[in-house]
């Protein structure tokens, strides 16, 4: 409707415009006015020609030079526009049509207080000169992109003669999906560790393997105890061997990520936990029989880890395009989980909120719980007072919980106690 309406206003104009030119000529008489009239005739040829100008018809194509990449990565974006007919154009504007995900940055952690820093206008408008070209490329760069699932949505092209009588555009619907996956960080854990035999390596506790029954033996690895060497086979391979046990069903770590935090509440700490989620995950996959991952949020999703390529990518992939949607506090959500979960020996807890109901669910929980971490990630000056008070009183009851703000994100390696 509003493009019919542009499409008659402009013509009408050109129509009166002659109008008044040959009207003129008329009355007035002489060479002065119908050289004026005569002068103008092509002028209004061309204004028509480019009135019914088939914008729509022309061929618009975009092209990435890959199609997944990593939270703050630059992308080189070309825009390609071909048409058939040559009509001579002063000059074109071509816009990116993108959703507001993309008025994100990559998250610097070192703004927690700030997350309003971290929005930007990522408008993408280019003049271009087009005369007689059939073919047209424009190209622009798109940097510190943020994680998620980015969908450019289309093309707006606009045209217009010298004058700026006539103006046109039309959007094409030319779609292409970026995944930005978040990023992983080098982590440093600073836990409680035990040291077996004088020399060996030091062994993170999560790293301990349960030694219930002996099903087959295998090469030596640094921090095995030294009761675990098979002096049978050590004599027949000439290299030291170690007993291989079956793992009990409590040797799963279970890692809990909040994703009930409100959109409007510092969303640059829901990144931050999203990030420190996988850092953990990659950080002790090695060392852990079994990693599973529960996000709670409108819904709890669950994934367990395993040696098979599948489990790590829907893993990374659904931490891509996790939002913060739940529609109630966390606590809430953790007590139902309690409720309908199995029992869970060993617990890492996420989170960017922390209140009254939170304390008493994971002190109820610590009843049924051999071992809970919690690692609490905030701006220090959403921290307020009553927030630190249930923070100590989560520590008096022997329970381990970490601030992580901005100070702490600022440090490479990031740094993290697990005690």
């Amino acid at each position: 409707m509003k493009v019919t309406i542009r499409f008659i206003g402009n013509l009408l104009f050109i129509l009166i415009l002659l109008a008044a030119l040959f009207s003129y000529a008329m009355f007035q008489g002489g060479f002065v006015s119908w050289f004026l009239f005569y002068s103008y005739l092509p002028i209004l040829l061309y204004h028509l020609c480019l009135l019914f100008y088939p914008l729509n018809h022309w061929k618009v194509s975009r092209t990435l030079p890959r199609r997944i990449v990593q939270a703050g990565d630059a992308i080189d974006v070309t825009i390609h526009l071909e048409r058939k007919f040559p009509l001579p154009l002063y000059y074109g504007v071509v816009e990116e049509i993108m959703p507001a995900t993309w008025n994100r940055l990559h998250h610097d952690y070192a703004f927690l207080n700030e997350p309003d820093h971290v929005t930007i206008d990522r408008t993408v408008k280019k003049m271009k000169m087009i005369g007689f070209k059939k073919q047209l490329e424009i190209s622009y760069r798109l940097e510190n992109l943020p994680r998620g699932e980015l969908e450019l949505q289309g093309v707006r092209v606009f045209i217009s003669d010298v004058f700026g009588f006539v103006k046109k555009e039309h959007i094409f619907p030319v779609q292409d999906e970026l995944i930005v996956q978040p990023n992983t960080r080098e982590i440093r854990l600073l836990d409680r560790a035990v040291s077996f035999e004088q020399g060996q390596q030091v062994v993170n506790l999560f790293q301990l393997e349960n030694t219930n029954v002996a099903t087959g033996v295998r090469e030596y690895a640094p921090g095995d105890r030294f009761s675990w060497i098979h002096w049978k086979q050590t004599a027949k391979n000439q290299s030291v061997m170690t007993k291989e046990f079956e793992q009990a069903r409590s040797d799963s770590l279970f890692i809990l990520l909040d994703a009930c935090i409100p959109k409007r509440k510092n969303p640059l700490a829901f990144e931050a936990s999203v990030e420190l989620t996988l850092s953990l995950i990659k950080k002790l996959e090695k060392g852990t029989t079994n990693i599973e991952l529960l996000t709670v949020g409108k819904e709890t999703k669950e994934f367990t880890l395993r040696e098979s390529y599948q489990g790590k990518s829907d893993i990374r992939y659904y931490l891509t395009k996790i939002q913060p949607d739940g529609d109630g506090p966390f606590s809430g959500a953790l007590k139902e989980l309690m409720l309908t979960e199995k029992r869970m020996e060993r617990l890492v807890i996420i989170t960017s909120t922390v209140d009254d109901f939170f304390r008493q669910t994971i002190q109820e929980l610590r009843q049924r719980t051999a071992q809970i971490v919690i690692f609490y990630i905030q701006g220090s000056k959403f921290i307020l007072e009553k927030e630190q008070d249930m923070i100590a009183q989560i520590k008096k009851s022997g329970i381990a919980i970490h601030l992580l703000t901005e100070k702490e994100w600022l440090t490479t390696p990031l740094e993290v106690s697990i005690r």
